[in-house]
């Protein structure tokens, strides 16, 4: 019993420290966007700021264009939420619906997820530049609304509910858009907000699609403006360390809060 306790607080401490070092660079980075310019060149460096500052994050928005970034990306992140709906329906059609070609056409759209977005690229490209939607938000959204990934998740979990309860509901006269808002939804629950989770921190770091699709920077995302900040002020580490910060720490927080239902996500996806 002894030895199982001393196995146990050696993986314990040994957990704690290597979680430790891997926050370092975390630490550093949100220290760093407090501190002055002259504290940057200070031997030895410090963690803690001696003379914190709010002046680099004020100059995110005051002197950059980072309030327009980030309502760029709030708006990626709405039509995510949007597109996220529309997942759901998909995944319900494929779970509850019987339809000619119905398999074929679901196993066509789980194919899509073993290509390479890269291989996808550019011919999504031309298709957008065909509706002449390049360098609008519309062409930054439009593409990443719906995904195979969703539509398999939702579908796994919506095999699971009883058909009998979806045919009660219908022989009280309910129609198929009522099933779905009252009764799916409150039963999926907790795929919604695994899908939620995974849908806000792919808006929230979109970078390589609203590069390509944007050339006004009045489209750019905050990631694409992080990106734009190092090349136009790479020896102002303040600034480059609040941009960081400002990416970093929603997702750090949704993650650290919302953990459980991330890892649920996968254990959603191989249910039978």
């Amino acid at each position: 019993m002894t030895a199982r306790r001393i196995e146990k607080g050696t993986m314990i401490a040994l957990l704690i420290i290597v979680g430790l070092v891997m926050m370092i660079p975390f630490i550093w980075m949100f220290g760093s966007s407090f501190k002055p310019e002259n504290e940057f060149t200070a031997i030895p460096p410090t963690f803690i700021p001696k003379h914190p500052t709010l002046d680099n994050y004020i100059n995110l928005f005051v002197q950059l264009d980072f309030l327009i970034y980030l309502k760029n990306t709030l708006v990626v992140v709405f039509w995510a939420f949007v597109g996220l709906l529309l997942n759901a329906v998909a995944g319900y059609a494929f779970a509850k619906f019987e339809f000619p070609g119905r398999n074929k056409l679901y196993y066509l759209v789980l194919a899509t997820m073993m290509i390479p977005g890269q291989v996808t690229m550019i011919p999504v490209y031309l298709i957008i530049n065909q509706m002449h939607l390049t360098n609008t938000m519309a062409g930054i959204v439009l593409p990443g609304m719906v995904g195979a990934f969703g539509i398999f998740l939702f579908r796994q979990f919506m095999s699971t509910i009883p058909n009998d309860l979806l045919e009660a509901a219908r022989l009280d006269g309910a129609g198929e858009l009522r099933i779905f808002f009252t009764l799916i939804i409150p039963v999926a629950k907790p795929v919604f907000a695994v899908q939620g989770i995974l849908a806000f921190i792919g808006a929230w770091n979109s970078f390589l699609w609203p590069l390509i699709m944007a050339n006004d920077e009045d489209l750019y995302t905050l990631s694409v403006g992080l990106a734009l900040l190092k090349g136009q002020h790479a020896s102002n580490f303040g600034l480059q360390m609040a941009g960081a910060a400002f990416m970093v720490i929603p997702i750090v927080i949704i993650f650290t809060f919302f953990q459980k239902h991330i890892i649920e996500g996968y254990t959603i996806s191989g249910m039978k």
